[in-house]
C-alpha cells in the first residue's frame, strides 16, 4: 500500500483498463479506422490524377469523403457496415484480413484465422439528407452569414457534445491510471510481437489502481493483466513474466511507485479462448478506453471509422486539445472542455470550461482566453489539426490521447503561450 503523508486531505483509489489491439471489439475498431485511411489515400490519389466520375461528374476532392464505418465480428466472421461517400474504391475483403493478420490472428490454434474467417461488406452510400448540412451549414442556407468565411460554409456531420480533459498527473497531462493501463497493454502486445513471450495470443486487458491523495497519485495499489496464452501455460509462469517483462519495465520507465501493490494475473486461471472466438467485438464499445478511463466525462460517440466531419471525432480531438494547453499554459491543474454541436450548423451551440477549482486565474478569463485563441467550427478544426491524413489506424490502440507522435496534433501545446498571453499573463 502506498505511504500517506501525515495530516494528508482525502485518500481515494481510482481505476481505469486497457485493452490490447487482439481484444475483439479493438480488432472492429483497427478495421474501421484502417477503411477510413485508405479512401482517403485512394482519394488524394484520383484527385492528384484530376479524375472525374464519368457517372455523376464529379471530380475526386479528398475533404469530400465522408466515412461511417461500423464492423462487428464474433467466430469466423467479420462484417464491416456503414455509409461513405468516396470516389475511391478501395477492397475492403483485402484491408480485412491484413489488419487481422497484423494482429496476430494468423491460424486456428488462435481461434480466429486472416486467411480463413468470412468477410462481409455492407457498406453504402451516405444519405444525401446528411449530406447537405455539412457541404452548406445551416447559417449559409438560412443567409445568417454569407459565407464568406470558408469555415462557415461547413456544418457539423451530427449533433452532440464532447469533451475534452487534461490534468497535470503525468508529463502528457494525462490521469495516471489510464496512462499507465495503456503502457502495460502497449508493452504486453511488445513482449508478443518481438517474441520475448511467444505463448502469448493477442487478446488481453490490463487495469491500474493509483492511490490519490489531496487529488495527486502517490502511487499505484493493484495490477491487473488479463492475457491470452498458449494452453501448455500454467498461470504460475506467466505472472512471473508479466511482473518480469511487462509491469516492472513500465513502471520504471515511468518512475512510478509500485512497492507493495497487489498483481492480479489470469484469475480465472485460464485465458486460451480469446478473441472473436471468446466474445464479440464490435466498433465504439470501448469509448472510454479510448479516452480517459472515466475519469473525464464522454459525451457518447465513439470516434473510430468516422472522417473528421463527424464532430465525434474532430471535437472531442480539439477539446483534449484545447484541454491540454489550458493546463500546459499553467491556468489550472486540471481542466474539462465541453463542447456541443447541431447536425448541419458551423458554429458550436455552446464551449464550456470547468477547472473543478484547480485555476490559478479567473475562470472568465480562461473562458475568454479560449474564444479568442480556439476557432471551433468543424472545417476550423479539420484545418487546425490537419485531420484529412490517413493518420486514424495510428489512434486505434492504447488511447487516441496522451500519446505524443508526430501524427497527433492534438497533443501539442501549441497554444499555450497565446492562451497566457490572452489571460494578460506574461
Amino acid at each position: 500500500m502506498s505511504e500517506i503523508p501525515e495530516n494528508a486531505g482525502r485518500s481515494y483509489l481510482f481505476t481505469s483498463e486497457s485493452v490490447t489491439e487482439g481484444h475483439p471489439d479493438k480488432l472492429c475498431d483497427l478495421v474501421s479506422d484502417t477503411v477510413l485511411d485508405e479512401m482517403l489515400k485512394r482519394e488524394a490519389y484520383l484527385q492528384e490524377q484530376g479524375y472525374v466520375s464519368p457517372n455523376t461528374g464529379v471530380a475526386a476532392d479528398i475533404n469530400e469523403v465522408r466515412t461511417a464505418i461500423e464492423t462487428f465480428t464474433t467466430t469466423g466472421i467479420i462484417t464491416v457496415m456503414g455509409e461513405v461517400r468516396t470516389q475511391g474504391y478501395v477492397d475492403l475483403d483485402r484491408i480485412v484480413r491484413e489488419v487481422v493478420r497484423s494482429i496476430g490472428y494468423t491460424g486456428s490454434d488462435m481461434g480466429f484465422d486472416a486467411e480463413t474467417c468470412a468477410v462481409a461488406n455492407y457498406v453504402h452510400p451516405q444519405s444525401a439528407d446528411i449530406a447537405q448540412g455539412v457541404d452548406e451549414s445551416y447559417e449559409v442556407q438560412t443567409g445568417e452569414v454569407a459565407g464568406d468565411d470558408p469555415y462557415d460554409r461547413n456544418g457539423a456531420g451530427d449533433q452532440g457534445v464532447m469533451f475534452g480533459y487534461a490534468c497535470n498527473d503525468t508529463r502528457t497531462l494525462m490521469p495516471a491510471p489510464i496512462y499507465l493501463a495503456h503502457r502495460l497493454a502497449e508493452r504486453l502486445t511488445e513482449v508478443r510481437k518481438n517474441g520475448t513471450l511467444p505463448y502469448l495470443r493477442p487478446d488481453g486487458k490490463t487495469q491500474v489502481t493509483v492511490r490519490y491523495v489531496d487529488d495527486k497519485p502517490v502511487g499505484v495499489e493493484k495490477v491487473l493483466i488479463s492475457t491470452q496464452h498458449a494452453p501448455e501455460v500454467d498461470v504460475a509462469q506467466i505472472k512471473a513474466d508479466m511482473i518480469e517483462h511487462v509491469i516492472s519495465p513500465v513502471f520504471a520507465a515511468e518512475d512510478v511507485n509500485w512497492e507493495g501493490a497487489d498483481v492480479f494475473v489470469n484469475p480465472t486461471g485460464r485465458f486460451v479462448i480469446g478473441g472473436p472466438m471468446g466474445d464479440t467485438g464490435l466498433t465504439g464499445r470501448k469509448i472510454i478506453v479510448d479516452s480517459y478511463g472515466g475519469m473525464g466525462r464522454h459525451g457518447g460517440g465513439c470516434f473510430s471509422g468516422k472522417d473528421a466531419t463527424k464532430v465525434d471525432r474532430s471535437a472531442a480531438y480539439a477539446a483534449r486539445w484545447v484541454a491540454k494547453n489550458i493546463v500546459a499554459a499553467g491556468l489550472a491543474d486540471k481542466c474539462e472542455i465541453e463542447l456541443a454541436y447541431a447536425i448541419g450548423v458551423a458554429r458550436p451551440l455552446s464551449v464550456y470550461v470547468d477547472t473543478f477549482g484547480t485555476e490559478h486565474v479567473d475562470v472568465r478569463k480562461i473562458e475568454h482566453a479560449v474564444s479568442e485563441v480556439f476557432d471551433l467550427r468543424p472545417a476550423a478544426i479539420i484545418d487546425a489539426l490537419q485531420l484529412r491524413r490517413p493518420i486514424f489506424h495510428l489512434t486505434t490502440n492504447y488511447g487516441h490521447f496522451g500519446r505524443e507522435l508526430p501524427e497527433f496534433t492534438w497533443e501539442k501545446t501549441d497554444k499555450a503561450d497565446e492562451l497566457r498571453a490572452a489571460c494578460g499573463l506574461a
